[in-house]
């Protein structure tokens, strides 16, 4: 039994063996430290009750701190230069009708930036049936103060019947383009 065991040692230890087995260390280290004690915890307003369950929002498992140490990343709380910011999801049903709205949005100064992502497939449920059609994403880039505002806009400028308005708040970000999308919206 001993040679035996003796005669598997080198083999176990061997590099193949290793590239394949070392991501597992990762994985239960994670698992015994726990991801808690990875991450800083956040501030409370950040969990939300949701009926009678707590919803947690994700944990980021890299830094905000930005590699160029002379212009570190900023978190999103108003002070003279940035403004709370979001990002907002709205589809269109194609290019011309995206560019259409886009340059709206930007010309009204309810948005400092908008890029139409081509070729996302929809799949959705609307009036009892399964449809599937092609679409473009608007991605927009705007003051969390305007999100009313553009939600008109885009209800009076869209053909849909319930057109797509998804806001996502903007954590932090570089400063000198946080700064940028203040000068570049509406107050």
């Amino acid at each position: 039994m001993a040679s035996i065991l003796s005669g598997r040692a080198p083999s176990l230890l061997s590099p193949a063996i290793v590239r394949r087995r070392l991501p597992l260390v990762g994985v239960f280290f994670v698992i015994s430290v726990g991801f808690s004690n990875l991450c800083p915890p956040l501030p409370s307003p950040f969990y939300l009750k949701t009926g009678s369950a707590q919803s947690l929002p994700s944990v980021p498992l890299l830094s905000t701190q930005s590699a160029d140490k002379t212009s570190p990343a900023v978190k999103m709380e108003a002070n003279s230069d940035t403004v709370p910011s979001i990002v907002v999801y709205v589809t269109v049903p194609n290019r011309e009708a995206g560019k259409k709205l886009a340059g709206s949005i930007v010309k009204e100064k309810l948005a400092a930036c908008v890029n139409i992502v081509p070729g996302i497939e929809s799949v959705y449920e609307w009036e009892g049936k399964i449809n599937s059609d092609p679409e473009e994403l608007l991605i927009i880039k705007t003051r969390q103060s305007l999100l009313e505002a553009l939600t008109e806009h885009v209800k009076a400028n869209h053909e849909y019947d319930v057109p797509e308005v998804i806001a996502l708040p903007i954590a932090g970000g570089s400063p000198q383009y946080l700064s940028w999308l203040k000068k570049s919206t509406r107050d």
